[in-house]
């Protein structure tokens, strides 16, 4: 799905590609590789998850499976404001701990724009899928430390919190075009 003349991914793309070492892209099958590697050339790494399970801490196994570094951002191919601001300060505050995981004021946590130590992350995913466990919250009680971010503070850096928005349906797409449009194009 393209957004102001560019599919998705390479808006959370060109928001991450600065702040970590390697950039991983998680696909359901092999088939969908092809694609993103003409996109992206040698500038991320594509693997599959195991497509035994359905579900996002499938492709979270994959991805924690795949990366080098000692903390793994994880992100939605669906979010194209993400605030490269926010992520930073994910990252900045994830040490010690084995995840970073914004949460709003009323409880409800986004596991899937956190930072995890990759190890911990790795071996919870794979017991709580041997338990056919599929939900990133699943993981959580598996890891020894998880500090919570209030989306509260995250406003200081993302006023909107625009980083949150996520396309999901063509009402969500017509809404992010105009969120994203005039202001956007008009920074030739």
């Amino acid at each position: 799905m393209e957004l102001m003349g560019k599919p998705l991914i390479s808006h959370v793309f060109e928001k991450v590609e600065e702040i970590g070492d390697e950039v991983l892209i998680v696909v359901g099958s092999l088939d969908q590789e092809e694609p993103l590697l003409r996109l992206f050339d040698d500038k991320v790494k594509i693997v599959a998850d195991s497509g035994e399970l359905q579900g996002p801490l499938v492709g979270a196994l994959a991805g924690f499976e795949n990366a080098l570094g000692e903390y793994s951002l994880l992100l939605p191919c669906d979010t194209p404001f993400l605030s490269r601001e926010v992520l930073t300060l994910l990252f900045d505050i994830s040490v010690g701990v084995d995840a970073v995981i914004p949460r709003w004021p009323e409880g409800y946590i986004e596991p899937l724009q956190a930072v995890y130590r990759t190890r911990p992350a790795l071996l919870a995913a794979r017991k709580v899928l041997a338990e056919e466990k599929t939900n990133m919250r699943s993981i959580l009680p598996l890891l020894k430390r998880v500090r919570y971010l209030s989306t509260i503070v995250l406003e200081e850096v993302d006023p909107q919190l625009k980083t949150f928005f996520n396309v999901n349906t063509m009402v969500d797409l017509k809404r992010a075009q105009r969120i994203g449009g005039p202001n956007r194009q008009k920074k030739r």
